[in-house]
């Protein structure tokens, strides 16, 4: 079966040299147009004690000079992303009072370099000579026709010549050097159904995900992304400069970025590999409903803000829609605390440092395990007659993820 999709790939600069100077100047343009719009908001904000909405500020926008530094999309891209920003940061304020609002893009007297967004009449591509050519706002064309032609490379398994269309055009800054991200429709190739299997999962902080295979529970614990959050973030506090993020820090904050993003995309190739051994056809991911609406604490609403749930999902179903596995949403409501062997809900069952223990049928187990077999049970109500013992549930199987491979191994493996 043939589906559509969207994904972003990215290509280096072969021409950097010849480009820079040109990339650099649409990049200041797009951090004064944030700058000048968060003022604006900041004046409305003190005079009427509301902040305005997208539409209006991008209609008073175009009558000031910065806007034609970029093309007319690409400056309105900017102002979606400062309301984004705005709108995130009200979401936050429900659970932490002391966060601070979108702040100015600049470090000290210079403003960085912002990402600049090329939408349909902004860019030209041409695929079959690995070119692109973005648009300058008129306030930067020395003449009229002047645009930034960029020589791209893509990863050699990718050819932008077969993709449906590329929507839009990124240019983005890395740290040390300008790249290119094409944000393209493509068709896809997916398998027939892995199998007539079911599996569950139980998204968490401390195990980032424990699944429920028809013949084994498995652990994935966040130990590794744990120890690089405390060690990149000191390195970045550390190292906060006085007029705003020093180089290191910001390096820190990409590293950190780059280490993240590995981690999930290998937990959620792993899984969905797994399934398809297993010939699980059917994933049921949990799913909590308006979680970031509730208050938990200082402590723990500072954790939920960085729980990357929504992304590990999306990772999931859009690489199991490929290889044949159904990656379903569903709500995890009480499934903490209800035994999956019997139904008991009683909250005393869930104990300390995940134990649980059914006070009615007497299963002892791993917490996050009963958790995710009671999510395989959303979709398979009666299993079919799987070893559901203490043992099975009480003694998972670990897979740690090992830095040096970059892969997930169990946890013998991983010690060796």
């Amino acid at each position: 079966m043939v589906i559509q999709a969207t994904r972003t790939f990215v290509g280096s600069i072969q021409n950097h040299r010849q480009v820079c100077d040109g990339l650099d100047s649409l990049g200041d343009s797009a951090s004064k147009i944030w700058n000048v719009a968060r003022w604006t908001v900041d004046r409305i904000w003190d005079e009427i004690g509301k902040i305005p909405d997208e539409g209006p500020l991008k209609s008073y926008m175009k009558d000031q000079a910065c806007w034609k530094d970029l093309n007319a999309q690409s400056s309105q891209k900017v102002i979606e992303e400062l309301s984004d920003a705005f709108q995130s940061w009200f979401d936050l304020r429900h659970k932490d009072d002391k966060a601070n609002p979108p702040g100015y893009r600049k470090h000290g007297d210079t403003r960085p370099r912002s990402t600049v967004t090329f939408k349909a009449d902004g860019f030209k591509h041409d695929p079959g000579n690995n070119r692109v050519r973005l648009s300058k706002g008129k306030n930067l064309k020395e003449h009229f026709s002047d645009f930034i032609l960029c020589e791209y490379q893509t990863h050699p398994d990718v050819d932008l010549s077969e993709v449906n269309k590329v929507q839009n055009v990124r240019a983005v800054w890395n740290g040390d050097e300008w790249e290119l991200h094409f944000v393209c429709k493509v068709s896809l190739e997916t398998n027939d159904s892995a199998g007539d299997e079911v599996a569950g999962i139980d998204l968490g902080i401390t195990n980032i995900a424990t699944v429920a295979f028809p013949d084994e529970y498995v652990l994935y614990p966040g130990n590794s992304l744990k120890q690089d959050k405390h060690c990149f973030k000191r390195a970045e506090y550390d190292t906060e400069g006085e007029n705003g993020p020093s180089e290191k820090s910001m390096w820190a904050r990409r590293k950190l970025t780059d280490r993240e993003t590995h981690f999930y995309h290998t937990l959620a190739d792993t899984i969905i590999t797994e399934c398809v051994e297993r010939s699980v056809g059917t994933l049921a991911v949990s799913w909590p409903e308006n979680i970031r609406e509730s208050d938990w604490g200082k402590t723990g609403n500072k954790k939920l803000h960085t729980w990357a749930f929504d992304r590990i999902y999306q990772y999931l179903e859009y690489k199991g829609e490929k290889r044949g596995v159904e990656v379903s949403k569903e709500n995890e409501w009480d499934t903490s605390k209800t035994c999956s062997k019997c139904g008991d809900d009683t909250k005393s069952n869930r104990k300390h440092r995940g134990l649980y223990v059914c006070s009615s049928c007497g299963l002892v187990g791993n917490a996050d395990c009963n958790g995710a077999e009671n999510m395989r049970q959303k979709i398979t109500p009666s299993p079919h007659g799987e070893d559901r013992s203490n043992g099975c549930v009480a003694q998972p199987s670990v897979h740690l993820f090992d830095r040096e491979s970059g892969m997930f191994h169990t946890r013998e493996q991983a010690v060796s």
